[in-house]
């Protein structure tokens, strides 16, 4: 019964009929999607193809004109985005707004805080923080950062306030997570940390992530969505949709190689 809505047990996240108009402008048009539970998989296409609209409607920062959005069985198409967020179901970058003047540490601490439900007060315990602490460092390290804990975020290189965000993010401890653009302005070294993390973050996570870098998402994604003029135009494999003439067509006629 996937097609209703996506019921199945392997699909943890589903549209179907996902729609959504602007004056007359329909810039996500009739999309359909499954993700499988435990995959990476990428929504691609070409600049104006409507990923990042879809993105929106997903993360609830705008709300469908038609369709509707299911999420572990449940419809999600009316909720707020903080209440789809308490479900587990976490947009990168979307909670963690990095503050440039604390440490790396303390921005993951705030994180951690809000997770417990705690305000963000600095006059806690010693002991409660410490436990924080630990916390913190332990997600740190896993993000590459072990380093950098005491150092404040705006000092930190651009890779690698991602790589903090993104930690701040698995404070929350989401089930799914939704990565906009993870390597948007980054250079090589930077690209494979990221790549490298994203492999890693996804061993117990499902992830959906827009990405223009092609060679990133033929290296990291399970199974792969493409967009042209916000509809679905392909699904697959990389090997399958970079083969499909339909997508050599969309994107070397807007001139993406």
């Amino acid at each position: 019964m996937v097609a209703g809505g996506g019921s199945a047990p392997d699909v943890i996240l589903a549209t179907e009929g996902l729609a959504i108009e602007f004056k007359g402008f329909r810039a996500v048009d009739g999309v359909s999607l499954r993700v499988k539970r435990g995959t990476i998989h990428a929504l691609i296409g070409p600049n104006g193809a409507g990923k990042t609209t879809c993105f929106n409607l997903l993360t609830k920062f705008l709300t469908p004109t038609e369709g509707t959005i299911t999420y572990k069985g449940r419809d999600i198409t009316r909720m707020k985005p903080a209440d789809v967020a308490r479900l587990g179901l976490v947009r990168s970058f979307q909670i963690s707004a990095v503050f440039p003047h604390l440490t790396a540490c303390e921005n993951v601490r705030i994180a951690l805080q809000k997770k417990r439900g705690d305000s963000f007060d600095f006059w806690r315990s010693e002991r409660v923080l410490s436990a924080l602490d630990e916390e913190a460092l332990r997600l740190l390290d896993a993000v590459g950062l072990a380093g950098f804990a005491e150092l404040p975020a705006a000092e930190l290189s651009y890779g690698r306030k991602r790589a903090l965000e993104i930690a701040t993010t698995l404070a929350l401890d989401p089930e799914m997570l939704l990565l906009d653009e993870p390597m948007a302005g980054m250079g090589r070294e930077d690209v494979d940390r990221i790549a490298a993390l994203i492999r890693s973050v996804a061993k117990d996570r499902t992830i959906l992530m827009v990405e223009h870098n092609l060679s990133v998402v033929a290296s990291l994604s399970d199974f792969i969505t493409v967009l042209a003029r916000g509809k679905v135009l392909a699904e697959g494999d990389y090997a399958t949709v970079s083969k499909d003439p339909r997508v050599i067509e969309a994107y070397i006629g807007v001139g993406h190689g």
